[in-house]
């Protein structure tokens, strides 16, 4: 059975005094039944470092340069995120993606610098409103996904973290019902299952679309759901509590 991963990303949300309140509040009630993770802001990695060393909670980014070092200024590298001690990185997030102009290529180029780095990309796809309404999810996510497995080969996936976040389920309220959340994580499994079977059966695929405590335990409870990538029930430590503690039930 693949082990669940509820990673929570906090946007651009944080400050040095709440931070370390709701950190605080999560070690003390976290169990080591679920592998749990935060990605957050640039500026609070230092400060996060402290916090979650040597707890069960992993360090992630939310991005990363595809370059390695040079004249790329508000850029970040995957060697200074490693010097910090993340774990974790999210690669092609949809706001990324949309708001950013970062397509295909540069999360694949992406992807391939956080594993350089010896950091775990959480590889985000999904697709829009007017792309699942006009029936081409499937095709995007391919799309998205093809990018990565064409630049790194397939093998790669072994050593990251899939997350499908239908983007229109992002921040609107919205929330896939479980079984879209499947159909879509089925699909990526099978899509990476013809190319290694053995390598899809163990790949973690994680559902970032409005996850909520509420909900948890339902979409958690599908066979290709192997936890959440949560926004903003990650900056409650009740609900990002009670969502950990629903994927150690399945």
């Amino acid at each position: 059975m693949r082990r669940k991963l509820v990673a929570g990303n906090w946007k651009m949300h944080g400050g040095l005094s709440a931070n370390e309140a709701l950190v605080r509040s999560m070690q003390a009630r976290l169990t080591d039944a679920v592998a749990c993770a935060l990605c957050v802001p640039f500026p609070y990695l230092a400060q996060m470092s402290g916090l979650v060393g040597g707890t069960s909670i992993a360090l992630g980014a939310q991005s990363i340069s595809e370059h390695d070092s040079g004249a790329y200024t508000g850029e970040v590298s995957g060697g200074m995120l490693k010097e910090f001690g993340c774990e974790y990185v999210i690669v092609g997030h949809s706001e990324r993606r949309a708001m950013f102009a970062e397509g295909d290529a540069r999360v694949a180029a992406k992807f391939a610098a956080a594993l350089r780095h010896g950091l775990t990309p959480i590889l985000c796809v999904g697709e829009t409103l007017a792309e699942r309404e006009s029936g081409e999810t499937e095709t995007v996510i391919a799309r998205q996904i093809d990018a990565v497995i064409e630049n790194s080969g397939v093998g790669t996936l072994g050593k990251a973290v899939l997350a499908y976040e239908p983007v229109w389920a992002i921040g609107t309220g919205r929330t896939a019902t479980p079984d879209q959340a499947q159909q879509v994580h089925a699909f990526l499994r099978g899509r990476v299952a013809a190319l290694d079977a053995t390598l899809a059966n163990g790949l973690m695929i994680l559902y970032g679309g409005s996850v909520k405590a509420s909900n948890a335990a339902e979409m958690f409870a599908m066979a290709d759901v192997d936890g959440g990538l949560i926004g903003g029930a990650s900056l409650v430590a009740d609900d990002f509590l009670a969502i950990c503690h629903a994927a150690t039930r399945q």
